[in-house]
């Protein structure tokens, strides 16, 4: 085994900073920036906002474009499917989806910094604008009071609903990018995003079953909403059209089948069988053969109109009533994107920002929704497909808007046959992978029980509240049990490893030495208002109460003294002795609050009018008991400490009752809080700062040698 020896003389803190100086950093402010602002930095910050200069640079033309091209290709046409089969999520027209799948994509060319995620709808989203479109705009009744809704159809009205809320999730995410707040995804953890996505999943399912079984079934908003949508199913399922449920059924099969071979021999396949868009041409021409719309009554995609719309101002209006829908639309949309974009970066090799991501999401969906398009992110599955196919770059992105623009100007009539339920089965089949991750549930128990429960709430708090509070409840309980781990942590008692300088919990290991009258006490958490408390309760259970030891102190030296006094006892040169044996008080001292003033108790003890300093561990005279203390020196191990707070300080103020008890106590690990603790007066005549040490190693041998113990154990420990 390879070792190491290290000659070094043993540091405190103080010690340490006489021998080494340190470097005095100064912190730049802005206008040193603007000052130091050159061409070059101003040149690289204006590109920054405009990333696809930077691999348009290095753009390989000869080996790139060809996968570029079929990756655009084979992307554009599930585009083209899914923009038709989200907008039924969003409950609009499915032609809207076209427009998604197109404005926002051209945006992102531009601005964003990943190359391999595909932009448009994607379906959690979507049913979030759902919620928003049929709460304001219900299948039944009238709709919301909203200036400028007078005189629009119903889908009309719904799709000024769409694009302002979509617009004003926009402004959000541009706003977050400009401030640079970008690290705000990082509160919603894998674990919440998968319990939220694995609701979604769970309310996409039955908002298609409608679509699914034939049924007509009003989009429901709120809390309960998807007991009563099943409600509203079940109620009329004797109506279910026949032939809906069979071409789904047969949808569902095969796409299922294809997908799993895709998967399984994605190794040899060139490119993925694009089996959507197969079934859906195969079941438009059947569909527009056997005509579905007139002989079966099957609710079909119908007319498609050609070309795109003016555009449309937000209504302000609109902006009161969904500004709380929009914040976590905007939330959810950006953190399932750029986790997206980092796992293809990282496969790749290069670099994503998370703020130029938001700025790039935030204007796709403020120019998209100036274009009546619903709230954009990216689908997990079409971005699949974009980089499996060969994708390189986002070349591969605008060609794939090019054909959903193809669509949309030139044959978008030859899907206006195309069963609304295909697009359902399309939709249900594709949620596979979300619905899977129910199967991290029994791992999440036996590994981190916390975060399973964090799943477990967000989960059921989405699928019963619906997503929008879901996901402030799975928020509110993830920082719930952050803020547990913290109040609560797991502190422990550390032992020397025998003939090392490592220290390790006393508990786990069986080789340890721990010297007579030390204890070294761990802290795995920052100190702060809310564990303070529980920090010093844990240090009252690895010892002993040291105010109480004070106190009774204090009252045992009046109680010494009143007996002096009358004569009771009566001093030698080196003890106290009772005079005589039944005439002085006896039995422990007890607690009072009566006594005297609590404040004198809880000062140091004072020997100046006795000859003797009373040994407190030994017997004392007139039968006087006092609790004994048999630590004599602390070592606090602050290595796992991040931060301590003003409460933290006047709380470690309290360490003055253990110093007034004759406990050492030393504080190691400390170097970035030392500059704190001084600005803050927390040194005394008492609390010193020769009390930190560099190491844990260091105190204890500064111990060591202040309270000798005869031991080989010692002398292993010293060796080292």
């Amino acid at each position: 085994m390879k070792q190491y020896v290290v000659t070094r003389p043993l540091y405190s803190e103080d010690a340490f900073a006489d021998v080494h100086e340190k470097i005095h950093r100064h912190h730049k402010t802005v206008r040193h920036h603007v000052k130091h602002c050159d061409l070059k930095r101003a040149k690289n910050a204006a590109l920054s906002l405009l990333p696809f200069i930077g691999w348009m640079r290095i753009y390989q033309l000869k080996e790139w474009l060809l996968s570029d091209i079929v990756s655009g290709v084979s992307t554009g046409l599930v585009a083209v499917l899914q923009g038709l089969a989200y907008s039924l999520l969003a409950s609009l027209p499915p032609w809207y989806g076209l427009f998604t799948a197109f404005f926002p994509v051209i945006v992102y060319f531009f601005l964003g910094t990943s190359r391999h995620i595909s932009v448009g709808a994607f379906p959690v989203l979507s049913l979030m604008v759902g919620a928003v479109v049929t709460r304001l705009v219900p299948d039944e009744g009238p709709p919301v009071n909203i200036t400028g809704f007078e005189g629009l159809t119903s889908d009309e009205q719904r799709v000024m609903v769409a694009a302002s809320v979509t617009f004003l999730m926009g402004i959000m995410q541009l706003a977050m990018g400009l401030l640079q707040v970008g690290f705000i995804v990082m509160y919603l953890s894998d674990t919440l995003v998968s319990g939220f996505t694995t609701a979604a999943a769970v309310h996409i399912l039955v908002s298609q079953l409608k679509f699914v079984l034939g049924l007509v079934v009003p989009g429901l908003s709120g809390p309960l909403s998807i007991v009563y949508t099943l409600e509203k199913i079940f109620v009329q399922i004797e109506k279910t059209n026949v032939c809906d449920l069979v071409t789904s059924i047969l949808i569902m099969v095969v796409v299922f089948i294809v997908k799993e071979i895709n998967d399984r021999y994605k190794a040899k396949l060139p490119v993925p069988i694009p089996i959507e868009v197969i079934m859906t041409v195969i079941a438009c021409g059947v569909s527009y053969a056997f005509n579905f719309r007139v002989n079966y009554k099957v609710d079909v995609v119908g007319r498609i109109p050609v070309g795109y719309e003016s555009p449309m101002a937000p209504n302000m209006q609109i902006f009161g009533q969904t500004a709380v829908e929009a914040f976590p639309m905007a939330i959810v949309g950006f953190a399932v994107a750029f986790s997206v974009a980092k796992v293809y970066s990282v496969k790749h090799d290069y670099i994503i920002d998370g703020n130029q991501e938001l700025i790039a999401f935030g204007a796709s969906n403020i120019i998209g929704a100036a274009f009546k398009s619903f709230a954009a992110s990216t689908a997990l599955s079409r971005s699949a497909v974009q980089e499996s196919t060969g994708g390189k770059t986002q070349i591969a992105g605008l060609l794939s808007a090019l054909i959903v623009m193809v669509v949309t100007l030139a044959i978008g009539f030859l899907l206006e046959p195309l069963p609304k339920s295909v697009l359902g089965a399309v939709v249900i089949v594709n949620l596979k992978g979300m619905l899977m991750q129910i199967r991290e549930v029994p791992y999440l128990w036996r590994r981190d029980r916390p975060d399973c429960v964090v799943w477990l709430v967000t989960c059921l708090a989405s699928i019963l509240l619906g997503l929008d509070l879901g996901l402030a409840v799975g928020l509110g309980m993830e920082l719930l049990t952050v803020v547990f781990r913290a109040q609560f942590p797991r502190c422990s008692v550390l032992a020397n490893i025998t003939g090392t300088d490592i220290y390790k919990d006393r508990k786990d290991y069986m080789s340890i030495y721990e010297p007579e009258g030390v204890k070294i006490f761990r802290i795995p958490s920052p100190i702060f208002f809310a564990n303070i408390d529980f920090f010093r309760g844990k240090l009252v259970e690895v010892g002993f109460n040291p105010l109480r030891v004070l106190r009774k102190r204090n009252k045992a030296l009046r109680t010494i003294r009143k007996l002096l006094k009358k004569g009771e006892l009566q001093m030698t040169s080196v003890s106290i002795v009772p005079v005589h044996a039944l005439s002085v008080c006896s039995g422990p001292i007890e607690e009072s609050e009566d006594e005297s003033n609590m404040e004198e108790l809880d000062q140091p003890t004072d020997f100046k009018d006795l000859p003797v300093q009373v040994n407190w561990n030994s017997e004392l005279p007139a039968n006087i008991q006092v609790p004994r203390v048999d630590v004599h020196s602390l070592i606090l191990d602050f290595s796992a400490v991040s931060f301590l707070d003003i409460s933290a300080l006047k709380g470690l103020k309290a360490l003055k009752e253990l110093i007034r008890v004759e406990v050492e106590v030393y504080i190691v690990a400390c170097d970035g809080k030392l500059k704190k603790l001084h600005s803050c007066m927390f040194f005394d005549d008492e609390v010193k700062s020769s009390m930190f040490f560099l190491t844990l190693h260091d105190a204890m041998l500064h111990i060591l040698e202040k309270h000798p113990v005869n031991s080989e154990n010692t002398k292993v420990c010293e060796k080292v």
